[in-house]
């Protein structure tokens, strides 16, 4: 008898201690991820810019609203948020209290479909599917339907009052500490809304820097930053895989993007140009799939330095 059922609850116990971990503690454990690319021209100082993307919020996540706060200690020259705010239509008052005091600095954003629409409950064996059929998002599926709209215009107006670039398709210019940084950003291609024929041709080359945005890194727009001579590009969406295999690694990317890099800095060629991407893992969840296991939330502090 106890042969018998010994293996059984054995599983059975380790995978509901495995749940309550990844519930309980990794998913509301926050990290800073810090990195160094070499991407600015010769003779520019460092300039150090914080990520923060997919946040997801949920009215009442009091720890990652203080967590977020506290990214303000770092002093960045400037923020960039890739997107995915809200996974609660109730949420934008605190996305809008949380990104408060990182709003004293320079910034800018682009959304992600969960800034536009409530997520739905599904089941996770379907993002294996998508990966196996290569369809994610829009991107080959049928259109959504009977999905909540988001109140996305208080955030986006939220942003736009502190001076941050609204990057929707369109261009914009920092300046930092006399430093004149082009943004080109494009709204989220998971649910086909970015329009890069608005933004096509490069980089000026009438300022000091420029960095491509987005928030779901397809492999289409990563070509076309590419292709153009972005020297990076900032992204998110991924989750880092949210749901990873300890030594072995990301199983997904929710988008066409490999599994080698769903997470962090990796490089990206098109057309004989090679760029910088960076993907961030995110620091929050859909809210009917609030685990993570062996990919803790995270945002990053790039420091940008002078190209080898």
């Amino acid at each position: 008898m106890r042969a018998r059922y010994g293996v059984p609850l054995g599983i059975m116990a380790a995978g509901a201690a495995g749940l309550a971990y990844s519930v309980g503690f990794e998913a509301r454990s926050f990290r800073l991820r810090r990195v160094t690319v070499p991407v600015l021209p010769p003779g520019m100082g460092p300039l150090r810019v914080l990520q923060v993307s997919d946040i997801h919020m949920v009215s009442g996540q009091h720890k990652k609203q203080r967590w977020l706060r506290s990214l303000a200690g770092l002093r960045p020259d400037f923020v960039i948020n890739t997107g995915d705010n809200l996974s609660d239509p109730e949420g934008v008052p605190e996305v809008l209290d949380a990104l408060g005091p990182l709003m004293e600095f320079p910034g800018a954003y682009v959304f992600g479909s969960n800034d536009y629409y409530g997520p739905k409950l599904r089941n996770p064996a379907r993002y294996l599917l998508e990966k196996t059929s290569g369809r994610h998002g829009l991107n080959g599926n049928a259109p959504a339907v009977g999905v909540v709209h988001n109140p996305w215009e208080g955030l986006r107006d939220g942003f736009d009052e502190a001076g941050w670039l609204n990057l929707t398709n369109t261009r914009g210019v920092l300046k930092v500490e006399g430093v004149s940084i082009e943004l080109t950003g494009l709204d989220d291609p998971h649910i086909k809304r970015d329009r890069y024929a608005r933004v096509a041709g490069g980089p000026s080359g009438t300022y000091d820097f420029s960095l491509g945005v987005v928030h779901a890194p397809y492999l289409r727009t990563l070509d076309a930053f590419t292709a153009d001579g972005y020297p990076l590009v900032l992204a998110g969406h991924t989750h880092g895989g949210q749901l990873c295999i300890p030594f072995y690694g990301a199983l997904v990317t929710n988008c066409d993007l490999d599994t080698d890099r769903v997470k962090g800095l990796s490089t990206h060629t098109a057309e004989g140009n090679t760029s910088y991407l960076h993907v961030s893992a995110g620091c929050g969840t859909n809210r009917y799939t609030p685990v993570r296991f062996a990919c803790p939330p995270e945002s990053t502090l790039l420091t940008l330095v002078e190209r080898r």
